[in-house]
C-alpha cells in the first residue's frame, strides 16, 4: 500500500479549509456494527457535530445494520445536544447488533429504501473488517438496488437520479487492533488499560502466595493485546496466534518458569490470547497451560479469563482523542467524495489521520489470517506491520536471558542514570537498557541519585534479575535529582575513570541539556577536564566500541541523539545517549522503534 499517495485533510489553514467545506443539502448516516469498543461514542459524537458544523443533516442508525434494514424509529435525525455527555461513556449509545438479513439482497434492498426515503447518501460505518466489507458491498450494489426498488414501485425515478451514488467511509472500532493499515484501532488502548489494571492487581496476590497466573485475553485472530500487555507487565511467557511456540515449548516454558523462581521471583505471569495456537495450528488453551505447570512444576496455578471486562468501562484519553479525530476526518472525506471515489477507511499513521482504500486494508487483514492458516507465521507477523513485529522482537529480547557462556564479552561498561523529575516509565526504560546491554555482552552499572550520586560514587553493577518487576513501578527506583552536573564535573570524571565507563545512558528531563558534551563545532567547556574518557561513538548498545577511549575533543562526537523540539524529532551531533523521560516516546535516529 502506497502511503505517500493517501489523502488527508490539509493541516495548514484548517479553519479556512473547513469554512469552505459545505454539507448543505447532504445527509449522513452513522452506525456502529460488530463488537463494541470503548471510544465508539466519541467517534459518533465527532461525526454528528462535524456534520452539523458544515451544514449537513446527520442521522443515527440504531442497532447497526439491523436498524438500517428495519428502518422506522431506528433511523433518527441527530442534533447537537443528542451527543452531549457521551465522550466518556463506553460502548455505543446507538447500539450494535449482528444482522443476518443484511447479508441477503432482500435485506439490502430494504436498507437502501430506508436510506433513500431520508435522503441519506453518505454512510459512516464504525466497526470491524466484516462490517466495513458489508458497507463496501452495499455501496457497489447501490445503483442496482435503487433501480430494482424503482421497478417494484418503492421509489420513483427522480429519487434514483437524485441519490444515484452512495459514499462510504469506515472507522475501525476493535479492541483487538486486528485491522491492517492503521497503527491503532478505536478501543485498543482502553482494553490495554483494563488488562494492565487486572495484571497489577493479580500480581499482589500472586506474590503473596508464590502463585503462577495464566491470564487469557481477547484476540481470536490477533495477538496484539496479549503481546503488548506481556511487554508492559514483563510477563514470563506469552502465547499469540501469529507467532506460535516452537516444538517442545512445554519443556522450554517450564524451564524458564523454574529459572525465574530460582532467581527469587515469587510469581509467574503467563498471558494467552484466546486464539493461541501451536505450530501445527492446534489450539493452546489456558486450562491446558495450567495443567502443564501443575503437573511439571507443582506450582499453585490459577487461570483468570478477563472476557468482556476488556470491552467495558470508560475509554482512555487516547481513544477519546483518536475517535474524535477520526470522526472529523470521516465527515470531511464524505463531503469531498465523488462518484469515482472508492470507499475509504480513516486510519492512524504516524499520529496523522489518513484515508486509505477500504478494500485494500480488508484484503491485507484477510491475508494475515490466510498466512496463519497456511502456517506461514513469519509472513503473518510481517503483515501485521513494523510496530507489531518490533514489539514481538523487543519482548523476546527482554523476556529471555541468554546463558552467560553464550554471550561474547564486549569489554564495554555502560552507566545508566536518571536525572530531573521522576516520570512514569523511567523504570521500564532502565530495565530495557540493562537487559539489552547485558545481552550484548556489556557490563551495565546503575548510577543512583542523579548527578549528585554519580559524583559521590553511588555506582553499582546491575544484573538481569535486579531489574525484574521494574516495568510496572512508578517513580525512579534508581533515584533522581534536579541537580545539574556543572559543579560536579571533576568528581564525575573521576568516577567514570574509576569504573571505566565507555558510555552513559541518561534518562530524564531537560536538566541533561547543560551536560558538558557540546555539539560539534562549539568550544569544549572546561577543556582538559576530560583526559581519559571519550564520548560514546554510537546510539545503539549493541554497537558500542570496546576500544580504549580517546581524549575528549570538541570534534570527537559522531553520535546522533534524537531530541524533541516543537513536536518534531531532530537528530543533532550530540555526545552521550539521552532519553527524555518527560516525553511519551524516545526514538534514536539509528534505532527503529515501533
Amino acid at each position: 500500500m502506497d502511503r505517500d499517495n493517501v489523502s488527508a485533510t490539509p493541516k495548514a489553514s484548517l479553519r479556512r479549509f473547513l469554512e469552505h467545506l459545505s454539507g448543505a443539502g447532504k445527509a449522513i448516516g452513522v452506525l456502529t456494527s460488530g463488537g463494541d469498543a470503548q471510544g465508539m461514542n466519541a467517534a459518533v459524537r465527532a461525526v454528528v457535530r462535524m456534520g452539523i458544523y458544515v451544514g449537513a443533516k446527520v442521522y443515527f442508525i440504531y442497532e447497526g445494520y439491523q436498524g438500517m434494514v428495519d428502518g422506522g424509529s431506528n433511523i433518527v435525525e441527530a442534533d447537537w445536544e443528542s451527543v452531549s455527555s457521551i465522550l466518556q461513556v463506553g460502548g455505543t449509545i446507538i447500539g450494535s447488533a449482528r444482522c443476518k438479513a443484511f447479508r441477503t439482497r432482500e435485506g439490502r434492498l430494504s436498507a437502501a429504501c430506508n436510506l433513500v426515503q431520508r435522503g441519506i447518501t453518505n454512510l459512516c460505518v464504525i466497526g470491524g473488517d466484516g462490517s466495513l466489507t458489508g458497507a463496501n458491498i452495499f455501496r457497489e450494489e447501490w445503483s442496482g438496488l435503487l433501480e430494482e426498488l424503482a421497478r417494484n414501485g418503492k421509489i420513483d425515478k427522480e429519487a434514483v437520479e437524485k441519490h444515484a451514488h452512495l459514499n462510504v467511509v469506515g472507522m475501525v472500532g476493535s479492541i483487538d487492533n486486528d485491522f491492517c493499515g492503521t497503527d491503532m484501532t478505536i478501543g485498543t488502548d482502553s482494553a490495554l488499560h483494563r488488562i494492565i489494571e487486572v495484571v497489577d492487581a493479580i500480581m499482589t496476590t500472586a506474590q503473596s502466595h508464590q502463585r503462577t497466573f495464566v491470564l487469557e485475553v481477547m484476540g481470536r485472530h490477533c495477538g496484539y493485546l496479549a503481546l503488548v500487555s506481556a511487554l508492559a507487565c514483563g510477563a514470563d511467557w506469552v502465547f499469540i496466534p501469529e507467532s506460535p511456540p516452537e516444538e517442545g515449548w512445554q519443556e522450554t516454558m517450564c524451564a524458564k518458569l523454574s529459572e525465574n523462581r530460582a532467581r527469587k521471583k515469587r510469581l509467574n505471569i503467563i498471558i494467552v490470547a484466546e486464539g493461541a495456537i501451536d505450530n501445527q495450528n492446534k489450539p493452546i488453551t489456558s486450562e491446558q497451560i495450567k495443567e502443564l505447570v501443575v503437573k511439571q512444576l507443582g506450582y499453585d496455578t490459577r487461570v483468570t479469563i478477563l472476557g468482556h471486562v476488556q470491552r467495558g468501562g470508560t475509554p482512555s484519553a487516547f481513544d477519546r482523542i483518536l475517535a474524535s479525530r477520526m470522526g472529523v476526518e470521516a465527515v470531511v472525506a464524505l463531503l469531498q467524495a465523488t462518484p469515482e471515489t472508492p470507499a475509504c477507511v480513516v486510519s492512524l499513521s504516524g499520529n496523522q489521520a489518513m484515508r486509505l482504500p477500504l478494500m485494500e486494508c480488508v484484503q491485507m487483514t484477510q491475508d494475515v489470517q490466510k498466512a496463519m492458516d497456511e502456517r506461514r507465521f513469519k509472513d503473518a507477523v510481517q503483515l501485521r506491520g513494523r510496530s507489531f513485529e518490533g514489539n514481538l522482537n523487543i519482548y523476546k529480547r527482554l523476556a529471555s536471558k541468554t546463558p552467560d557462556s553464550q554471550i561474547p564479552k564486549s569489554g564495554c561498561h555502560v552507566g545508566v542514570i536518571n536525572v530531573g523529575a521522576p516520570a512514569a516509565g523511567m523504570n521500564a526504560a532502565v530495565r530495557a537498557a540493562v537487559r539489552v546491554g547485558i545481552s550484548e555482552g556489556h557490563k551495565v552499572f546503575a548510577i543512583y541519585d542523579g548527578f549528585e550520586g554519580f559524583a559521590r560514587g553511588q555506582i553499582k553493577e546491575i544484573g538481569w534479575s535486579d531489574v525484574g518487576g521494574w516495568t510496572g513501578q512508578g517513580g525512579s527506583i534508581l533515584g533522581t535529582k534536579r541537580t545539574l552536573p556543572g559543579k560536579h564535573l571533576e568528581q564525575i570524571a573521576a568516577q567514570m575513570r574509576a569504573h571505566s565507563l565507555n558510555a552513559l545512558l541518561i534518562i530524564g528531563g531537560f536538566e541533561v541539556r547543560p551536560w558538558p558534551w557540546a555539539p560539534a563545532g562549539e568550544a569544549a567547556p572546561q577543556a582538559g577536564w576530560w583526559p581519559a574518557v571519550a564520548p560514546p561513538r554510537t546510539s545503539r548498545l549493541e554497537d558500542l566500541d570496546p576500544r580504549p577511549p580517546a581524549p575528549w575533543t570538541a570534534a570527537a562526537p559522531s553520535f546522533g541523539v534524537a531530541r524533541l523540539a516543537r513536536r518534531k524529532w531532530h537528530a543533532t551531533p550530540w555526545s552521550g545517549f539521552v532519553c527524555p523521560g518527560h516525553c511519551s516516546v524516545f526514538k534514536s535516529p539509528e534505532l527503529v522503534l515501533p
